[in-house]
Parts: structure tokens; C-alpha cells; sequence
């Protein structure tokens, strides 16, 4: 796997008040991963774009809601975010608060 790769299976982080939740109580940080993402991609991905060491990868599939945009009904997109668990010790700045 190179970079290039690397950059695109993350995509962001996952910002929400059970994501904030995660991080105070697990040390799980949640991002916003590409759809052909596998768990071992993530977890080097992470390792090699924060530095840190990654003990476990969970991922989740997000089904799109559909709305209505005026009179016209659309979907929004799927997409996929994983639970990145860290070991002992690993911190990831996100909001660059710390």
C-alpha cells in the first residue's frame, strides 16, 4: 500500500457528540473512511498519517437518508466510518485543542 493510497482511505474525521464520547472513554477516534476500505488498510493508514499505534479497527456502513430538495425527492450518499481503538498511552489531536 502506498501514499498515495493511504491518503485516500481517510477521508476525514468524524466529528459528534458520541464520537467526542469515544474519545474520553475508550480512546477511539472515528473517521470517515473510503467504501472499499478494508480494516487492515485503515489501521495502516492511521498508523502511518498520525504516528500512532492502532490495537483494534471497527467499521460501519452508513446508509444515505432519503429527503426531499423542493418537490424533487433525492438521496443522500452512503458512506463508511470506522472506530479506530489506539493502544495505551496514543493520542490523535483532531481539533487541534490539545
Amino acid at each position: 500500500m502506498n501514499q498515495e493510497q493511504m491518503f485516500k482511505t481517510i477521508i476525514s474525521p468524524h466529528v459528534s457528540e458520541k464520537a467526542v464520547n469515544c474519545v474520553a472513554n475508550a480512546n477511539q477516534y472515528v473517521f470517515k473512511v473510503a467504501m472499499d476500505a478494508t480494516k487492515p488498510e485503515i489501521k495502516k493508514a492511521v498508523e502511518f498519517l498520525f504516528t500512532v499505534k492502532v490495537n483494534a479497527v471497527q467499521v460501519s456502513r452508513v446508509k444515505g437518508k432519503v429527503k426531499r430538495f423542493g418537490s424533487v425527492m433525492g438521496k443522500r450518499s452512503n458512506w463508511k466510518k470506522a472506530y479506530v481503538t489506539l493502544a495505551d498511552g496514543n493520542k490523535i489531536d483532531i481539533l487541534g485543542a490539545e
